[in-house]
């Protein structure tokens, strides 16, 4: 039996297929993982999104498309300690979860080249929770998610006190493999603390 899951979420234009070569070689062992798929085709770049926006869907419809996502992830992840990342904008769904009934199971965050998209809602959460780590990792010359608004997110946790992992780098919208080493330990980390 598995003691726990690792969940990491696509981004924009992704899939579950696409996230599952690098959930593989995260996940700690013992554990299982989940890469769910967002229902949303991308109407112009293929792939899928948890929610549009711009030009694409109004600021309702994008609040709208983004709750029914929460609602389909929370379906599908399993009971037990979960661990909950992802890519892009998959970051920024995992960081929302915390907003739900799952933060109970949560024991950790892995936010890759993301941002926040509700600040404010996290920002009232989170010091009413007990703190998780977080790992956080995001390159300065990322053209999609400005390093600035990434940082702001990294910094509602250090403003609640969360243990963070900053691993900053100077490449563009990308896991950065230099790290990648880095990375795998501080989640194997979490999984053990949790299991001690």
């Amino acid at each position: 039996m598995s003691k726990g899951t690792l969940v990491m979420m696509h981004g924009m234009t992704g899939t579950s297929e696409k996230m599952e070569p690098l959930a593989r070689e995260l996940v700690p062992d013992g554990w299982s993982f989940l890469c769910p798929q967002a229902n949303i085709r991308h109407p112009t770049r293929g792939g899928f999104a948890w929610w549009l926006f711009d030009d694409l869907a109004t600021p309702e419809e994008s609040v709208r498309q983004m709750e029914e996502s929460i609602s389909q992830v929370l379906e599908e992840i399993p009971e037990g300690p979960l661990i909950v990342g992802g890519f892009s904008q998959g970051g920024a769904m995992a960081s929302a979860l915390l907003e739900t009934e799952a933060n109970k199971s949560i024991i950790g965050l892995v936010l890759i080249a993301t941002k926040t998209v509700r600040g404010g809602k996290l920002r009232e959460r989170l010091p009413f929770l007990k703190p998780r780590p977080v790992i956080w990792m995001h390159g300065e010359r990322d053209h999609l998610v400005p390093i600035e608004l990434a940082r702001e997110h990294a910094e509602i946790f250090d403003d609640a006190g969360w243990p963070i992992i900053r691993l900053e780098h100077e490449k563009g919208h990308m896991v950065n493999r230099n790290q990648f080493e880095e990375m795998r330990d501080k989640i194997s980390l979490m999984a053990e603390n949790y299991h001690k």
